[in-house]
């Protein structure tokens, strides 16, 4: 039965999520499947692939072949280095404790190629950022610089209308105390009470000089 190692297709449309399976090859894309082998992920940066590196050689080693797309998943995870030093051990060119070594020097090598992709994907993150939010500040700035006669010229204009009330303001205060009558002094008001108390008697004198003439 010829096998293949191969993506079969799961996840969201738009998002697609991929497991790496070894399937017969006479059976459809993404159906039955012997063995699943591990996942990749294409909408991280990088990629994610968790992979079975053991599992993935006992398949290559049975005369599974790979798909172009999984081929290139199994070299990146190893799989591929670690089958051909395994051909090396069975060929007696190395023993298995020299290919062990080589496959985890070959692994460091990786990590440290794979830290250091990262690292360049944040430190451009991080300069993406610095510079969108240096342009946004410039664009706020000049918008600033912008309005800033506009509201020059308002606050020209409050102060001038506020002036002008408080002008029209003091000119009706005036206006009103000039127009009030002015009120009679204490002195005047004092002389005034007796002249007005002697006309108020004077009537009644006459009435009583009537009667006695009567």
């Amino acid at each position: 039965m010829p096998v293949k190692i191969r993506l079969q297709r799961h996840g969201k449309k738009g998002k697609p999520f991929y497991w790496v399976v070894a399937a017969d090859s006479r059976s459809k894309r993404d159906g039955k499947y012997l063995e699943k082998l591990g996942t990749y992920n294409p909408n991280t940066n990088p990629a994610t692939i968790n992979l079975d590196v053991d599992g993935s050689v006992k398949w290559l080693s049975n005369g599974a072949q790979p798909t172009d797309t999984a081929r290139a998943i199994l070299s990146y995870k190893g799989v591929m280095m670690k089958h051909h030093l395994l051909g090396g051990v069975r060929k007696g060119a190395f023993t298995e404790e020299q290919a062990e070594e080589k496959f985890k020097a070959w692994v460091e090598e990786k990590e440290k190629a794979v830290a250091a992709k990262v690292g360049g994907l944040d430190k451009a993150k991080a300069d993406a950022k610095a510079k969108a939010l240096e342009a946004e500040k410039e664009v706020s700035d000049k918008r600033a610089a912008a309005a800033l006669p506009e509201v020059e010229e308002t606050v020209e204009e409050v102060t001038e209308t506020a002036e002008a009330v408080v002008e029209e303001t003091a000119a009706v205060e005036e206006a009103v105390v000039e127009e009030a009558p002015a009120e009679p002094a204490k002195e005047e008001v004092a002389a005034a009470e007796p002249e007005a108390k002697a006309e108020e008697a004077a009537p009644a004198e006459e009435a009583e000089a009537s009667k006695e003439e009567e």
